[in-house]
């Protein structure tokens, strides 16, 4: 019994004395001091390097959140714009951390052991656009119609399915490579350009002509865009709470402009607003938990800010895109979208 009980302190103590618990992937991001984030090379509103070169956009904030929660500063996200296949294979050889790009998550992709796909941070679905002189006003009126789709995504599979459901004659271009892709449509090789609402209203941004091409009023799939990392469960768990902080401060009313003087006058707030912001509350003992700074939140809250600051920023009513946020699905839970912000306890 003696001999039980001392072997019980002895693996108590050890637990006691265990450090947080991490993962390789994260701790080589500690160890570099810099998160590899891959995006989009060219898509405005979403990622486009700026004229110093550094990428901005609804995705690349992203990145930036994750380095914010994990190193303390967003900058230390290196940010790379790479093409869609290229950027999964890239993730599976272990040639960046994380990617926040627009994939849509899938079974066949999760069950990949090379990626992890963490949390949706964007609900769209496919659709299609034309050019306005088609004078085509539905999808239904696409019969015999050359689709240019991007290779290795999920587009061919939904053509091919809404198509072929509705008995459509049609063929499509099966183009990888965006730039080529994009020529092929604006010079008239295809009659239509397949790929997400928002990928189709950022698209049409890189015309000479916008005004010219049109998105047409169908949307053919669900498409829940993910944060996909390497799978590591510590840097999984890292990526998943800071959006999900992002998504609590919108409920709360908290953004990067207001976090600071919320902090310093903490004892008159709400106390879920404590328990997100206070270095001795909640989110600091899930810090230690999950291995990351005592004010991890606001961090990101202060450096990168709330969900809805973001998507205003890149995508809402005073950008080209022009999009209600409570009009999407984007939206929290109580404003009649499907973003619910995870309890911070």
């Amino acid at each position: 019994m003696k001999k039980l009980l001392s072997s019980a302190i002895v693996l108590t103590t050890t637990l006691l004395a265990a450090p947080a618990h991490s993962g390789p992937v994260l701790d080589d991001i500690k160890a570099t001091d810099k998160l590899i984030c891959l995006v989009n090379p060219n898509s405005p509103g979403f990622s486009v390097p700026d004229s110093e070169g550094v990428y901005q956009g609804f995705n690349t904030d992203f990145c930036r959140m994750a380095a914010a929660a994990i190193l303390g500063d967003a900058s230390k996200a290196d940010i790379r714009g790479i093409g869609f296949s290229d950027s999964m294979k890239t993730l599976v050889a272990d040639g960046a951390h994380m990617a926040s790009r627009s994939i849509t998550a899938t079974g066949t992709r999760d069950a990949d052991p090379g990626m992890a796909f963490v949390v949706t941070n964007f609900y769209d679905g496919q659709g299609f656009m034309v050019p306005r002189s088609l004078g085509v006003k539905s999808a239904a009126g696409l019969n015999g119609a050359t689709v240019c789709a991007e290779d290795g995504s999920t587009t061919l599979l939904n053509i091919a399915d809404w198509f072929g459901d509705r008995d459509i004659a049609y063929r499509v271009e099966n183009i990888a490579d965006k730039t080529a892709r994009l020529e092929a449509f604006y010079s008239g090789k295809c009659d239509v350009y397949a790929s997400d609402v928002t990928a189709l209203l950022s698209d049409r941004l890189l015309s000479d002509t916008p005004e010219e091409y049109v998105v047409l009023p169908e949307v053919i799939s669900a498409e829940p865009l993910t944060l996909v990392t390497q799978p590591d469960q510590a840097l999984e768990a890292a990526v998943f709470w800071a959006f999900q902080v992002m998504l609590n401060a919108d409920q709360f009313g908290i953004n990067s402009e207001n976090v600071a003087a919320i902090a310093a006058d903490l004892d008159n707030q709400p106390k879920g607003v404590r328990r997100l912001l206070a270095t001795d509350s909640a989110t600091a003992e899930m810090a230690g938990k999950l291995g990351l700074p005592k004010d991890w939140a606001f961090q990101v809250l202060s450096q990168v800010g709330a969900y809805s600051e973001v998507f205003e920023r890149h995508l809402g009513k005073e950008t080209p895109f022009g999009i209600e946020l409570k009009e999407t699905a984007n939206a929290l839970v109580g404003d009649g979208g499907q973003m619910m912000a995870y309890p911070i306890r």
